[in-house]
């Protein structure tokens, strides 16, 4: 069976739009760790960090 389709209100959009204006603005860091083991031992390890932020936002906060 279908589900119908949600649309966002006009708050709605007007909150994804200032939450995506915030964070190329201020910037946001995700950090990340995840290890597959199999019978306690560590088979793989993946570290992740990832930057959101604009350019223009990054360019006023490095060091001359």
């Amino acid at each position: 069976m279908a589900t119908p389709e949600r649309r966002m209100s006009n708050e709605e959009e007007f909150a994804l739009v200032d939450l995506v204006n915030r964070v190329l603005d201020k910037g946001a860091v995700i950090s990340g760790d995840v290890t597959i083991s199999v019978a306690g031992v560590d088979l793989i390890y993946l570290g992740l960090n990832v930057i959101l932020s604009s350019i223009e936002s990054m360019r006023g906060r490095a060091l001359p």
